[in-house]
């Protein structure tokens, strides 16, 4: 089994992504080390042009990214983000790490949610529009009972990072984790609790999105490991999730974008 992880900044480039050591970024390392423990060959790439070549290859694909992924020296052609929107409709998995909101953005407000979007953002299920200060903060449960990792994390577990705030959210999601915005730092939470982990399906696709990834210790935390394994075991067809929209019920007020 291959896995595709695709790691292209065009625009901000976070450490985790940032070549440290042959080659290769501290995620990079960190995911194949997790595919050589599950026998999953993980391939590492900034190029774009690889969603010119044979997609089917893959059973999944993850991103790292940020941008207009068409620009740029390892630019993504036209028909390469067609292909590899397609291989997810098709049934390749997607897993996406924090920035990946932060990709092929719409234009207009940023404190307005936007009723046409990219592609793109349509299968991630929501879009990157700012963030705070990096700080604790608290991550709600919101279902427990289907991914291994969260089973014995109770209601809520507190954990830090750098936040993202997100907008046109796709209400087909189903939300994993919640951000908790009570008593978070900076103007960009001063608003009601929003998702902040979600999965859904795009066709034949699985889609799982975290919010959580912008720190070097993320991909180094054996812990935070094992939640990524779990999201990819799901987004790889190892077991099943509830996939009922949840974003009215746990978020119901997730449109709102500042109070």
């Amino acid at each position: 089994m291959k896995v595709l992880y695709f790691s292209n900044s065009a625009g901000f480039e976070h450490d985790p992504v940032k070549i440290v050591k042959d080659g290769l970024s501290v995620s990079d390392i960190a995911l194949k080390k997790l595919g050589a423990a599950h026998d999953i060959e993980v391939v590492c790439t900034k190029d774009g042009k690889i969603f010119d070549g044979d997609l089917k290859q893959f059973s999944a694909i993850a991103f790292y990214t940020s941008g207009d992924l068409l620009t740029g020296p390892n630019a993504m052609s036209a028909e390469g983000k067609k292909r590899f929107l397609a291989a997810i409709d098709d049934g390749v998995g997607f897993f996406a790490f924090h920035a990946a909101t932060d990709t092929w953005r719409t234009a207009g407000p940023p404190y307005e949610n936007q009723t046409k979007v990219d592609p793109y953002i349509s299968m991630i299920g929501g879009e990157f529009i700012s963030h705070g200060p990096q700080q604790e903060a608290f991550m709600k449960v919101t279902q427990p009972a289907q991914i291994p990792w969260l089973k014995d994390k109770g209601e809520s577990f507190k954990y830090f990072d750098e936040w993202y705030a997100h907008k046109n959210f796709n209400k087909d999601m189903r939300v994993i984790l919640t951000q908790e915005t009570a008593g978070m730092e900076g103007k960009d939470y001063n608003r009601p609790p929003f998702p902040a982990t979600w999965a859904r399906m795009q066709k034949k696709g699985r889609v799982f999105y975290t919010s959580m990834g912008h720190r070097n210790e993320f991909f180094q935390d054996d812990n935070m490991m094992k939640f990524v394994r779990d999201g990819f075991a799901w987004v790889l067809g190892e077991y099943d999730m509830d996939l009922t929209p949840n974003i009215d019920k746990v978020t119901p007020e997730a449109s709102i974008l500042q109070r």
